[in-house]
């Protein structure tokens, strides 16, 4: 409560204006945390699907390469690894969730096989390229929603900081003070009546002695 306000009818009015919008704000502020929560649960979830995907895939890219080593050499497969034409690309866009910048990856691999010639590798070769550029995807999957979910994070945090600074301090102070002004202008106006009415008996009494 703020007692360095004087209690007039403008302040009155001022200081319930801004308890309005301080109400205001904290309906606003806690409808975004609430969608931010949301938001973020539900990419914790896909984070967590995505995350096994990488491990299953990079799992099987292991398998693939050490079964191509197995059936062609080390020395065959590392001298036909130089040949692969695989150019990958990372397109990283934006997008907003309640005024929350949040990249959006891409990821692009351009080039399709056959890569080497049939006749000397096997297909455990085209099996372990094709497991690769699928962990390469994923990888930008989860790049994107861990990212995502450390800026939710710390926008929830911020956020739920103002929710409690409106909600525990803010307005109650405002609420004071519009209970602290509205006390002080009604002793003002009780005090006033008794001294009209003062001033009125005794002009009676001033009218009643002339006469």
């Amino acid at each position: 409560m703020d007692k360095n306000i004087a209690p007039t009818k403008s302040n009155l009015i001022k200081v319930k204006e801004d308890l309005e919008f301080a109400k205001l704000g904290y309906n606003l502020l806690d409808q975004k945390k609430s969608i931010l929560i949301s938001e973020l649960l539900s990419m914790v979830d896909q984070a967590t699907l995505i995350q096994e995907k990488v491990e299953d895939s990079l799992s099987r890219c292991h398998k693939d390469l050490k079964d191509t080593v197995i059936s062609m050499g080390r020395l065959r497969t590392a001298n036909l690894s130089g040949s692969i034409t695989i150019r990958t690309r990372l397109n990283i866009r934006e997008k907003k969730v309640m005024g929350v910048h949040l990249p959006k990856v891409e990821t692009k691999i351009e080039g399709s096989g056959p890569y080497f010639s049939p006749e000397s590798t096997t297909l455990l070769v085209e099996q372990a390229v094709d497991s690769y550029k699928e962990a390469l995807t994923y990888v930008g999957s989860l790049a994107e929603l861990k990212i995502s979910i450390t800026k939710l994070s710390k926008e929830i945090k911020k956020t739920i900081k103002k929710v409690n600074a409106l909600e525990k301090i803010i307005i109650p102070n405002h609420e004071s003070t519009v209970k602290y002004l509205q006390q002080r202008l009604e002793e003002a106006e009780r005090e006033s009546f008794v001294t009209l009415k003062s001033v009125k008996k005794n002009l009676e009494k001033i009218n009643k002695g002339r006469k």
